[in-house]
């Protein structure tokens, strides 16, 4: 159950490796994914993306979360001008729940989505003090540059999700990640594409900017030919070795591959 008292759907995926166990009396760390739209949902089909992080010995806990499709009307409609609060709140009920379980180790918590799960992310590690780390891929930051900028098919999209724009632009404002960036006190890694139309470049560098100068771990892996989701194998692969070598940093593990090194800003604070 959330926070909020009602059901939060996810599917839970314990780390398997049949060359590798754990050492005994250790827990696992635990990734939770925050799927994009934020309307749409994940399922238990092949997702390579999992079988990525199990492999390498995390937990990974794909959350549904409030407003999610495939769990009936009330619950779709359960984000509507709440996205960035019963997103988030279920996110984090979910992995309390993991934790209390005995299923993962509570030092070390990553959240990370792309798009509008990297908006969860994001509103995670700002407006909430749970998560040890999180990784946003072409996450959106600022909800009034979404709202100026997107394309027209979704220019109405946030009207349901947030609010009437500009009517409720003081909302926009205090859902803004970006506005209260000075509250992220976990590391964060931030992957972008530079040819991004729908979150420009921009989202990601000023988000960037404002936790170097607060003096939190951050990481920046741009993307110059990639737009609004990763599309070539090369780069995928690259943010996903990125992403793995910065939780080893992050978490003081070594891991098995012989990873590219990823700059981490105020690395000292780690």
């Amino acid at each position: 159950m959330s926070e909020n008292n009602h059901p939060v759907h996810a599917f839970f995926y314990p780390p398997t490796n049949p060359d590798f166990r754990a050492p005994d009396n250790t827990l696992p760390p635990l990734i939770v994914f925050t799927h994009g739209g934020p309307t749409s949902a994940t399922t238990t089909g092949l997702n390579l993306n999992v079988q990525f992080w199990t492999s390498r010995g995390f937990s990974v806990l794909d959350v549904n979360y409030g407003g999610s499709s495939g769990y009936g009307r009330e619950y779709r409609r359960s984000l509507n001008l709440k996205w960035g609060i019963v997103d988030v709140d279920d996110c984090i009920s979910a992995a309390s729940h993991i934790v209390k379980r005995g299923n993962a180790d509570p030092n070390r918590l990553a959240i990370r989505g792309g798009s509008a799960g990297g908006f969860t992310t994001l509103a995670s590690l700002t407006f909430r003090d749970f998560f040890t780390a999180g990784t946003s891929q072409y996450g959106v930051t600022d909800l009034t540059g979404l709202a100026n900028d997107t394309h027209k098919f979704e220019s109405r999209y946030l009207d349901n999700l947030v609010g009437p724009f500009p009517e409720e632009s003081k909302t926009y404002d205090e859902r803004s990640p970006i506005n209260s960036a000075d509250q992220i006190t976990c590391p964060v890694l931030i992957l972008q594409g530079l040819e991004d139309a729908i979150v420009p470049p921009n989202q990601a560098e000023r988000m960037l900017e404002t936790l170097k100068e607060n003096k939190v771990p951050v990481a920046y892996v741009p993307f110059p030919e990639e737009q609004h989701g990763f599309r070539k194998a090369a780069n995928i692969q690259r943010s996903l070795e990125a992403e793995l070598y910065f939780y080893s940093q992050v978490f003081k593990f070594k891991p098995a591959e012989n990873l590219q090194p990823v700059k981490i800003f105020n690395r000292h604070k780690l």
